[in-house]
């Protein structure tokens, strides 16, 4: 990896970086609009509805109005429930345990560190990240408040209003939701594939045609690509589906955001088309519509095959990657009859446990905890022996930046501190001076209110680079100016806010970086080394007779794949962040893991379609021969998948394996298992081939590019 150094890119200068990363993210597309307006009427009317009937804590309901999800009306009702049910729990946690600690000092203090801990654990056990966030911000409210030298039923009485304003903010959100939703055709899942495949439809429609691309195509295909599909596979994960269909749509999910990479890359070429090639993208077209159609009446998608030998007859870059891409999504759902078939009845759902699995058993999850304890009880500590409870929000920066990497977290610190800024001092204490001396009703702060909402939720419906920017500034905002029942006059209060954030900030530099650091660019070559070997496992899987029982274990292993593949994308953008002697080396890295993402998940959705030959689902059998001639294919395979880990993490005497070579034994052995000898193979025996040379290129492909 050394000699990555020298082939680095230079990086672009941070003025046309970050123009250029907010013009990506800052950009509209299709629905954000309409869901920006809906998160700020929520959060306009529960700021309404607490400040008539006074309610405090009417900054806890209005942010929560933003956090609560949006992916369908079924999901915000889920969400709001989740919120409502986890700050019930919360309130009788701390109202419960806080009567053993009220009348001694020293017992409260162990309470106070008790709660901590147990909200960090949460944050690293529990299975709803979520959840666990909705719990830590509640100690991190709650414990404040009991510090007070105010009589018990006081502290009560706010603990009940706070959980009352939170109620109050997911009923709305909850109501506003339901009274916008509008039918459509398909659902969470179909839709933005639909959508993806719709718009490299027109672009294919476009290039058939012979004319220039359009404006609003080429726009429309970038702004899918920066959006890319993690969205998208994080409801598949959340959903209720069976195993089953949430593995294969997020295969077909994961060709439909290659296909708008790959779509993407081509608009930023310039060539001459042919005749051929016109034919040849007005079949493709055809194809990409079709699938469409079939995907959003719930159709299983035709098999799609072009012309091999008009292929070599073009020029064109990146047009037989699209062809190969657009043939693999019918493969994916090879041998069913309908989509409807994968969809559960509820009895058949299987609930997911409140704890992750190793919750109990792995280390991580107490050293976590234990890191992110030191932090906010120091930050608890010295705002108490100063006498300075108006910091006391260093707490909740540490429980809401705190993750399991450095780079994760920095970037959500370096996020935390530009939107505490920009929200608190530039908002919050220039609305005070500026604006707020001049208004006489609720009418005109109602007007800044939706102005200051609408900027935030813009930014929060951004990609996870840069939406937390938009929960800070709306948080610091708000923290500010809900806080009273009264146009707040006072800068102490803004003043109070953001310094609590950057001590918050420092505590969590000097715990998780300078004592008890984990570099990202380490954990995200860890989960590189991991998933290789994890994809090298799922190729090659030993046959067994039970077909049903191969299945779930190929569906466990699969799942496990993805979120390793989606778990690199996000370390890679922490790795960034991330200063040092080795810099340049971890971004040498970085730079090589990005380039072997997409081809190793184009490796892993054409192992799934291959695994289905090995099981011998219905559809899938093959002769006795290519069988055995494929399980050696597969042997092959994991080996190179695995001897790649090997090498990139310093063994150089493992051998470079030829996938070519193997491909070649197979497709010979097919050729002489084939009807009567001949050449022409069969439709199936063709699909097979055509799955295993792809398999074959991509890993040559990968182990060239190590």
């Amino acid at each position: 990896m050394a000699t990555a150094v020298q082939t680095l890119p230079q990086p672009p200068r941070p003025v046309v970086w970050i123009r250029g990363f907010l013009n990506e993210e800052l950009a509209p597309y299709p629905g954000r609009g309409a869901l920006v307006a809906r998160m700020t009427i929520a959060a306009t009317l529960v700021m309404i509805v607490c400040m008539t009937f006074r309610i405090p804590f009417a900054f806890q309901g209005a942010i929560y109005a933003l956090l609560i999800s949006r992916e369908s009306p079924r999901a915000t009702l889920q969400s709001a429930t989740s919120i409502a049910i986890v700050t019930a729990i919360g309130a009788a946690y701390l109202l419960g345990s806080v009567q053993v600690a009220i009348s001694n000092p020293e017992i409260h203090f162990l309470w106070v560190i008790s709660s901590l801990f147990l909200a960090f654990y949460a944050v690293s056990a529990l299975t709803n990240y979520t959840m666990a966030v909705i719990f830590a911000i509640m100690v991190s409210v709650i414990i404040p408040l009991w510090d007070r030298h105010v009589p018990a039923e006081a502290n009560v009485e706010d603990t009940l209003w706070l959980c009352l304003a939170v109620l109050v903010g997911v009923v709305i959100t909850g109501a506003v939701e339901l009274l916008f939703a509008q039918p459509r055709p398909g659902d969470k899942v179909i839709l933005p594939i639909s959508d993806r495949l719709s718009a490299v439809g027109k672009l294919l429609t476009c290039y058939s045609e012979g004319r220039t691309v359009d404006r609003n195509i080429e726009q429309e295909i970038i702004g899918l690509e920066t959006r890319g599909t993690s969205t998208l596979r994080r409801i598949l994960r959340r959903s209720d589906y069976s195993p089953q269909y949430s593995v294969e749509m997020g295969g077909v999910a994961a060709l439909a955001g290659r296909l708008v990479d790959v779509a993407a890359a081509l608009t930023q070429l310039r060539f001459e088309i042919s005749a051929t090639d016109r034919r040849r993208f007005r079949n493709l077209s055809l194809a990409v519509v079709s699938i469409r159609d079939d995907l959003m009446h719930r159709r299983i998608p035709a098999a799609v095959q072009f012309t091999a030998s008009m292929e070599s007859a073009t020029f064109i870059p990146l047009l037989g990657e699209m062809e190969h891409t657009v043939a693999l999504i019918p493969e994916v759902f090879a041998g069913c009859q309908s989509i409807q078939e994968y969809v559960p009845s509820p009895e058949d759902i299987p609930k997911p446990g409140l704890l992750s699995p190793d919750a109990l058993g792995n280390p991580e999850h107490l050293r976590f905890a234990l890191r992110g304890c030191l932090a906010a009880g120091g930050c608890y500590l010295i705002y108490n022996a100063i006498a300075w409870p108006g910091i006391s929000t260093a707490v909740t920066t540490c429980l809401l930046t705190a993750l399991s990497t450095i780079g994760s977290s920095r970037q959500k610190q370096v996020l935390r501190i530009a939107g505490a800024i920009v929200g608190g001092f530039l908002i919050g204490m220039g609305s005070q001076v500026l604006v707020l001396p001049y208004l006489d009703s609720i009418a005109g702060f109602v007007i800044l209110f939706v102005a200051v909402t609408a900027l935030s939720a813009w930014f929060m419906t951004s990609s996870p680079r840069l939406s937390y920017f938009g929960l800070q500034v709306a948080l610091a905002f708000y923290l500010i100016n809900l806080s009273e029942f009264k146009v707040q006059t006072s800068l102490a209060v803004a003043r109070d806010r953001v310094v609590g954030i950057l001590f918050g900030l420092f505590m969590m530099w000097l715990v998780f970086d300078r004592l008890w650091g984990t570099p990202t660019a380490v954990q995200m070559k860890k989960t590189f080394f991991t998933t290789l070997r994890l994809l090298g496992q799922f190729a090659g899987q030993p046959v067994t007779t039970d077909a049903k029982t191969a299945m779930a274990k190929s569906l466990s292993l699969g799942e496990t794949i993805n979120n390793n593949l989606d778990k690199g994308r996000a370390l890679a953008d922490g790795v960034l962040l991330e200063f040092g002697r080795s810099r340049q080396q971890d971004l040498a890295l970085r730079s090589r893991i990005r380039q072997s993402q997409p081809n190793l998940r184009m490796l892993f959705i054409t192992c799934i379609v291959l695994r289905k030959y090995r099981i011998r689902l219905p559809g899938f059998e093959l002769p006795a021969p290519i069988k055995a001639a494929q399980e050696e294919f597969d042997t092959r395979l994991a080996t190179a998948l695995n001897g790649m880990a090997d090498r990139m993490e310093g063994n150089g005497s493992v051998q470079m394996a030829d996938m070519t070579s193997a491909y070649a034994q197979l497709e010979l052995a097919a050729r002489k298992a084939s009807p009567q000898l001949q050449p022409q193979l069969t439709p199936q025996i063709q699909s097979f081939l055509i799955l295993a040379r792809r398999v074959a290129d991509l890993a040559d492909a990968m182990e060239k590019d190590m």
